[in-house]
């Protein structure tokens, strides 16, 4: 008999926090937790599948490709193998799998190959843990991790690079505001996901200003 849908999410919940239990502070268990919830209240508002949205949300970023060697492929194939032990059908398998596939900013880089509201849901929730308190928050604890100068004045920010370079790049933290952090206010695909930018996407901008203030020796 197959199981219920609250069952699935209680053994998915179990494999993403086991997955992720040695993550960078910015992109482990609790980055999912945020977005799991955040994108379920979403999918009510937005009328989205709420089944589909849980399991995408909670297998978003179990194999990040930055912390793989750029390794695009680590990710779904380890949600693809999971999912079929769970015996979902093809077509939910097939839908989440195509979600965490396309969900990320990189992925802007490229023509989209797929759309669907849940993915418009969970990219939003996504998009929206990246930007406000959290954000900058996450932005510095990336940034620690992998050694980033919190700001130089002789870096510029590249506001036209390609994918690889954008994959590759180790500019100062502040910098990563520029190149992606305030261009999510306006890249959110859901009405709700519009709304809820504003304020985030505010207190960033802030933020910045305090910084460069501070900086100078100005405040």
């Amino acid at each position: 008999m197959q199981e219920t849908q609250e069952k699935i999410i209680e053994k998915t919940v179990d494999f993403v926090q086991n997955e992720l239990k040695d993550a960078e502070g910015g992109h482990d268990w609790w980055h999912i937790y945020r977005v799991w919830k955040l994108a379920e209240h979403m999918a009510e508002a937005e009328s989205a599948d709420l089944f589909i949205v849980r399991m995408g949300s909670l297998l978003h970023d179990i194999a990040d490709s930055k912390f793989n060697d750029g390794d695009e492929e680590v990710g779904p194939k380890k949600a693809v193998q999971f999912m079929m032990n769970l015996n979902l059908d093809k077509e939910t398998i097939e839908h989440i799998e195509a979600i965490i596939r396309n969900i990320s900013f990189h992925k802007t880089f490229e023509e989209k190959k797929f759309d669907s509201l849940e993915l418009r849901v969970i990219q939003d929730a996504d998009r929206l843990d990246a930007i406000g308190a959290i954000g900058i928050a996450r932005a510095f604890n990336y940034g620690g991790h992998k050694n980033f100068k919190l700001y130089d004045p002789g870096i510029e920010p590249d506001l036209y690079m390609d994918k690889e370079t954008y994959k590759k790049s180790d500019a100062p933290t502040i910098n990563h505001f520029y190149e992606k952090l305030f261009l999510l206010k306006d890249m959110m695909n859901t009405p709700t996901g519009k709304k809820l930018a504003e304020n985030r996407h505010a207190y960033m901008e802030n933020f910045v200003n305090q910084f460069m203030n501070e900086w100078e020796g100005k405040l």
